[in-house]
């Protein structure tokens, strides 16, 4: 006999109380449905059920498979769903919500691409540094850079991004050039103040040592495309991603500082409600974001010349 229709005959018989009830939801005689639960108990050599004239129970072996099975069914029908709105069109509006400085520098050819091949989607991008809760907002699907811990969310990992340290070369003609994280202790620094600690920037050596540098900053914003704007203009050494400042270290426009050192590895990953269920829209955005800023993602820096 199918040991697909067993299985479902199996787990309705358990839910409808009966072979009767299994058999009505399935469109079987009470006999047929008796049938296959007896088929599928002869091939387990084991007892799923134990029967009276007036009820139906499981054996403790039955109960373990009853979860199991309901586990198969679902999964299959999970993927049933995903095949068919594989062949689907997105349609509607998609909500995306984004870090500020990330979402102006790197999202924008992201989202005319996915919009010129999915004419019935219309987008709508939040531009915000502040944690927001997804269903509350009414958010489709979000970019976020560090920790993550939310059990809710289903995640996507889309790349690392390295924290870096730089600053302009009229900058290093007038200071100097650090060597060492103590260096930059006596020099005026530029601090994203929506990090964790602001003025904590911490780097490791070959040898795994750690140097931790921290206190006031000379300029501190809420937003990195003015740090970035203070660093070309030579105000100070700048610490932060390298979505941020990748692209003036590889244009020369910024010098990458003490590449002997580690820094912080931050992890971008796209975030969406809900692992069932999940629209077309959401799923095809979310390859997309994959593809642009996966294992070499654009701000990736070219390595600098060691001084």
């Amino acid at each position: 006999m199918d040991q697909l229709m067993s299985l479902n005959v199996f787990v309705a018989a358990v839910e409808e109380g009966s072979f009767a009830g299994a058999g009505r939801r399935l469109h079987l005689s009470p006999a047929m449905a008796g049938k296959y639960v007896s088929h599928m108990e002869a091939r387990l050599s084991a007892r799923l059920f134990q029967r009276t004239t007036r009820r139906l129970s499981l054996t403790e072996v039955g109960r373990t498979y009853y979860e199991r099975s309901r586990q198969i069914l679902g999964a299959l029908d999970e993927a049933n769903r995903e095949a068919t709105a594989a062949q689907g069109s997105a349609r509607g509006l998609l909500r995306v919500a984004v870090p500020v400085t990330f979402g102006a520098l790197h999202l924008g050819a992201v989202v005319a691409r996915y919009v010129a091949h999915h004419p019935e989607v219309n987008v709508e991008v939040l531009l915000g540094d502040r944690y927001i809760d997804l269903l509350d907002a009414g958010v489709d699907v979000a970019i976020r850079i560090g920790q993550l811990d939310d059990p809710a969310l289903v995640t996507r990992r889309l790349a690392s991004c390295p924290m870096v340290v730089c600053a302009s070369a009229g900058f290093v003609e007038r200071h100097g050039l650090p060597r060492t994280p103590e260096d930059l202790q006596q020099l005026p620094r530029l601090a994203f103040s929506e990090a964790v600690s602001a003025g904590d920037w911490t780097f490791t050596d070959d040898s795994g040592r750690s140097y931790r540098i921290d206190g006031p900053c000379r300029v501190v914003a809420n937003n990195m495309q003015m740090l970035l704007a203070c660093a070309l203009a030579g105000a100070g050494v700048a610490y932060g991603p390298a979505f941020v400042f990748g692209e003036d270290i590889r244009q020369g426009r910024l010098l990458a500082l003490l590449p002997d050192y580690a820094t912080t590895a931050l992890t971008m990953q796209a975030v969406y409600p809900g692992a069932r269920g999940i629209p077309i829209k959401v799923r095809r955005f979310v390859d997309y974001l994959a593809e642009d800023f996966g294992s070499h993602p654009p701000w990736a820096p070219q390595e600098t010349p060691r001084t």
